[in-house]
């Protein structure tokens, strides 16, 4: 009986050995994975941060750039203003000029680059093409210069009138349009104050040949 009483003890001293051993075991998992739930969170929070960091360094350098570029484009946005007022002042001027006037100014171009030009006169094969013309008018011109050539409508349509004379070694052009576009550049600051007044035009006309 005592024997039977003996190993009932050591059943119960093996059992609760076992038990209390489980018990560490499962102590000890929760306190690792606790630790490893720590350590996780932690790295997680200075990655958040990290990003946020970054993020934040990206949209400092952003605003950088936008506030360094609004100068620029503002000053960009005005000069494109002032170049289509000076385009529409002139396609409006052009619009008053009689015909008349319009094949004087042709013929006073192409006369001054037919005065430069001597192979012109020496040739002997000479061809015109014209446009925003009509083939009298063209031969007006030509009968004032006293020019004797083939001449030809150009395929082409053109709002301003131009001149194309031709031998087999020079191209003279006489054109309206280049005209004014050489006024236009030559004659901008007087034009952009007229237009605007000065105080206005003054920086647009200095950063104009600056701009990106």
């Amino acid at each position: 009986m005592e024997e039977l009483q003996s190993t009932e003890i050591l059943d119960r001293e093996i059992l609760e050995d076992a038990r209390k051993k489980a018990l560490c075991i499962l102590k000890n998992a929760d306190d690792t994975i606790l630790s490893q739930n720590a350590e996780w969170e932690k790295k997680t929070l200075i990655s958040i941060e990290e990003l946020q960091k970054r993020h934040n360094e990206q949209l400092e350098y952003a605003a950088i750039k936008i506030m360094a570029r609004l100068p620029i484009d503002k000053r960009r946005a005005k000069v494109e203003k002032i170049d289509s007022l000076l385009r529409t002042a002139v396609a409006s001027w052009y619009k008053l000029l009689s015909r008349e006037t319009i094949l004087d100014l042709l013929t006073e171009e192409l006369s001054k680059r037919l005065a430069v030009c001597r192979e012109f006169a020496v040739s002997v094969q000479k061809h015109a093409v014209y446009s925003g013309l009509d083939r009298h008018e063209a031969e007006m011109v030509f009968k004032r210069l006293n020019i004797d050539c083939s001449v030809e409508e150009s395929s082409g349509s053109s709002h301003y009138p131009s001149i194309i004379l031709e031998t087999e070694s020079v191209r003279i052009t006489a054109s309206i349009k280049k005209m004014t576009d050489h006024y236009i550049h030559v004659k901008r600051t007087e034009l952009v104050e007229t237009l605007v007044g000065r105080s206005f035009a003054g920086e647009t006309i200095e950063t104009k040949g600056g701009l990106p």
